[in-house]
């Protein structure tokens, strides 16, 4: 009985720690202003491109 105890505490520390580690994380991106999330978002699609005309990579005609 003893190890479902141990099993269930380990649980519920790891699912605090989860929650824990989510709030930080919503607080750094609540931070933001909507132009560091843009920079971010060119950023991490590989440049500052002004090319926006077809975004699912086929050519309009």
């Amino acid at each position: 009985m003893k190890i479902w105890k141990a099993l269930g505490l380990a649980g519920l520390a790891g699912v605090a720690a989860t929650g824990a580690v989510i709030a930080r994380d919503q607080r750094k991106r609540s931070d933001l202003t909507p132009e560091e999330i843009k920079d971010r978002l060119h950023q991490r699609l590989g440049g500052d491109s002004g090319d926006r005309s077809d975004v699912s990579g086929t050519s309009a005609p």
